[in-house]
């Protein structure tokens, strides 16, 4: 029996690829029923991406777990009304189609309010529902490259790309799961559900907050190393050690840049002029580098694990999935496929007191619960053997 807060919630994701399927993960760990609508001969194209476990991609193992497989041609009028069928009793419909895809379909919110006037309906686009973007392509990149967060994110005058895609993640899909639960406790008061248009550079945008004030309190527009958060300043920076790894220095308050100097044996540095712009900023960075230089990774995470300096070692994805403080956090979660075997499965970052979340299921096969879906809005085994024989499962 499911225990997670969003238990006795049903979602019909017709997502594909990040945004969405990110966003549904986070519902069902916290207990929701997601079935995950797929078409009948790609179902979600993440699915097949190189590297697999097993049959299925790795990232689709991740982004699926806990949600249920059902496929569905919705171009198909027999499909179309599965899913209408579906809807009547689902409290979300999350689809990242570009506008105006769900309204030929005749499956739009406008439409499906009809059949369940308590329905949310969350749809994320790359620009949103209106403006002159609307209708056009992009991708995390394009995104951020229009909401600003690129034209800072960098070093040395250069942008640079961040390894994490901030406006599928953060702007979308993120974004959507806060906004789903949001408009689920506006229906209770209410009595209805409503539409929700999730824009990934909208919301990424937002992350912008910091250098947005600073700029209306000192109007000088923002750019890569201009800041104290973006490899301006010394105290918070990244620097190499001697064997080609590399150490956070996060040493931002005075008490945390005293402890750094002192732990380094280096007084000099501790000087209150190294919390200010100028030019002697890039003179300190050098000589912080040399410093690191002098030792390995493993040497200096031995000589600062005692001192409260905000001073850490980048780890890689495996040192991550080892570190003690991961462990501690339940962050990673061995589990065994009958199929794929061992592996380690993402774990779960909110810890609930009351209403914890779990991983009760993997990530789907393509299709793997279409029966039993189906069976229980009362179809037929020969009924769903015509379906499939016309395409529309």
């Amino acid at each position: 029996m499911t225990t997670g807060a969003l238990s006795g919630f049903k979602v019909l994701d017709l997502s594909r690829l990040l945004p969405g399927p990110f966003c549904s993960m986070l519902l069902a760990d916290m207990g929701a029923d997601v079935i995950k609508v797929e078409d009948p001969k790609l179902g979600d194209y993440i699915r097949w991406w190189p590297p697999k476990i097993g049959k299925n991609s790795g990232f689709h193992v991740v982004l699926n777990r806990n949600k249920r497989s059902l496929t569905l041609n919705l171009k198909a009028p027999e499909g179309k009304e599965i899913f209408r069928k579906l809807v009547k009793d689902a409290d979300v419909v999350l689809e990242g189609f570009r506008p105006g895809v769900m309204r030929k379909l005749g499956l739009d919110y406008e439409t499906l309010k009809e059949l369940n006037p308590r329905l949310v309906y969350c749809a994320i686009t790359g620009y949103g529902c209106e403006g002159p973007l609307a209708l056009k392509a992009g991708h995390d990149i394009n995104y951020l490259a229009l909401n600003g967060v690129l034209s800072y994110s960098g070093k040395d005058g250069q942008p640079t790309l961040t390894g994490v895609q901030i406006a599928d993640l953060g702007g979308g899909g993120l974004l959507a799961a806060f906004s789903i639960v949001t408009a689920l406790l506006a229906r209770e008061r209410l009595g209805t559900g409503q539409f929700i248009d999730i824009s990934m550079t909208d919301g990424a945008l937002t992350w912008n907050c910091l250098r947005w004030g600073k700029f209306l309190a000192d109007g000088k527009v923002p750019s890569p190393g201009d800041d104290f958060l973006n490899h301006g300043f010394a105290c918070y920076n990244i620097y190499e050690t001697r064997d080609g790894r590399h150490m956070s220095l996060g040493a931002l308050e005075p008490q945390f840049w005293k402890a750094f100097c002192q732990t380094a044996g280096r007084p000099e540095w501790e000087q209150p002029h190294y919390f200010e712009p100028g030019p002697h900023q890039k003179t300190l960075q050098e000589e912080i580098a040399a410093f690191f230089k002098q030792k390995t990774q493993a040497e200096w995470i031995e000589q600062f694990k005692e001192s409260d300096c905000c001073c850490e070692p980048i780890l890689n994805l495996a040192e991550v999935m080892d570190n003690p403080q991961t462990q501690a956090r339940r962050m990673v979660v061995e589990l065994v496929h009958e199929s794929w075997g061992a592996y380690k499965q993402l774990g779960i970052a909110p810890k609930f007191s009351l209403t914890p979340g779990s991983i009760r299921t993997h990530a789907p096969e393509l299709g793997e619960h279409t029966d039993q879906i189906l069976e229980s809005l009362q179809y037929s085994r020969e009924q769903l053997k015509t379906l499939r024989s016309k395409g529309a499962i």
